[in-house]
């Protein structure tokens, strides 16, 4: 009866702490279980160099590929629905024996691994993302392995599967597991960063075209600058032409009047005189000119008596106009008697004229002047006896060479 009694006693304390102590039990160990991807949910899978077969019994490929089949069975329902997927990707591939690229080799391992887990895991090729040839080893180690990590990154899903379908992925594992930290926090990271980025563009942009329009400024100021001394240049050579124009074309009639002394004529006792009219705001320059002498001496047995008459037609030359080139005509008629015999007749000719024009003040120049031309002379000679002039005979004469000579005073009288 005693130890009926040690029993129930017994039993009652037991029943009493199961009682209160299980829910506490039960919640720390539902606390401490973790969810399928608290642990590492990288699989590694190894292959032979230069081979792209993949042996299950391979080292530890058979391991991975049961703990593998445990977190697929778990993860059978969102993996259908889309809201996660299988990463698979190769490293450090080695080329292969036939020839293949690494990148071609990549491609193959992948294919055998995911062949494996679709004919005998029930899993479908649009549960995967897969990379290209990562050609670094994996965890700077191992090469020619095949890395399935379940659940697949949402940046890795967002760039192999597109940006809808990591939205879904990080939806669910946020609502399913927690996830709020690496997606959420990586999305906003990025987001400052672009943000700055854009900014930082933004300041780039401003200080450029600040610095352009700073340039712009200068060279508009330059091209100013430039086109107000061109133009003051321009100014100034205008201003200039206009001054030796109205110095060599004057503007009015009595200032385009000159009168030309033959210094060389009235050396030889014979007056000269010359008017030179100058076509105003033109080169043109019209002279006439004259000269007339008579004397004689020894009771009339020596004579000496001239006359002429010279238009001329000249063209200046040169900025300044001090040459010119030009034509003339002249005739008259003379009386020489230097000796026993006189000639007495006259004469007509023209020729080419050239000449320069010394500027001694601003009313006087020198004008030395030649002509080159032809000169006709028809005259009588005669002789004197007791005053009385006899004709002796006549001749004409035809000259062809200088027959002008002059050094000129030329006088602007206004």
């Amino acid at each position: 009866m005693n130890i009926l009694k040690s029993i129930s006693s017994k039993a009652f304390s037991l029943s009493l702490f199961l009682w209160v102590f299980a829910p506490l039990v039960s919640g720390s160990l539902r606390a401490a279980s973790p969810h399928p991807f608290s642990q590492d949910t990288c699989y590694v899978f190894r292959f032979k160099p230069a081979s792209d077969i993949f042996f299950v019994p391979y080292q530890d490929n058979e391991a991975e590929l049961q703990r593998l089949a445990a977190t697929l069975r778990e993860c059978t329902s969102p993996l259908r629905e889309g809201q996660m997927y299988i990463s698979v990707s190769s490293y450090s591939a080695s080329p292969g024996v036939g020839g293949a690229s690494a990148q071609r080799m990549a491609y193959l391992r992948c294919s055998r691994v995911k062949s494996e887990l679709i004919v005998k895991h029930g899993i479908t090729e649009q549960m995967f993302v897969t990379d290209r040839l990562i050609p670094s080893p994996y965890r700077d180690s191992l090469r020619d392995v095949v890395v399935v990590v379940v659940p697949a990154a949402v940046a890795k899903v967002a760039v192999l599967a597109g940006e809808e379908a990591a939205a879904r992925v990080e939806t669910y594992l946020e609502k399913a597991y927690g996830y709020p930290s690496a997606a959420r926090l990586a999305r906003e990271q990025q987001e400052r960063d672009s943000l700055a980025l854009l900014q930082q563009e933004r300041e780039r942009q401003a200080a450029a075209a600040r610095e352009h329009d700073r340039w712009e400024q200068q060279r508009r100021a330059a091209d100013r600058a430039e086109a107000e001394m061109n133009r003051r240049l321009a100014e100034r050579e205008r201003l200039r032409a206009d001054s030796i124009r109205r110095a060599g074309q004057p503007s009015s009639i009595s200032s385009s009047l000159s009168l030309h002394f033959n210094l060389l004529r009235w050396a030889t006792l014979t007056p000269d005189l010359g008017i030179e009219y100058r076509i105003p705001r033109s080169r043109l320059g019209i002279l006439a000119g004259g000269s007339w002498t008579s004397w004689s001496r020894d009771n009339r047995n020596r004579r000496y008596a001239l006359w002429s008459v010279s238009p001329e037609l000249r063209y200046y030359l040169g900025k300044k106009q001090r040459g010119y080139l030009g034509a003339m005509y002249h005739l008259g008629g003379f009386n020489y008697k230097p000796g026993d015999t006189g000639k007495q007749g006259d004469y007509r000719g023209g020729g080419i004229t050239g000449g320069y024009r010394l500027t001694l003040n601003r009313a006087l120049s020198l004008d030395f002047h030649a002509a080159l031309g032809y000169t006709r002379a028809d005259y009588d000679k005669y002789t004197v006896r007791d005053g009385v002039r006899i004709r002796c005979g006549s001749e004409v004469k035809n000259y062809w060479g200088v027959n002008r000579l002059g050094v000129t005073l030329v006088w602007k009288p206004f």
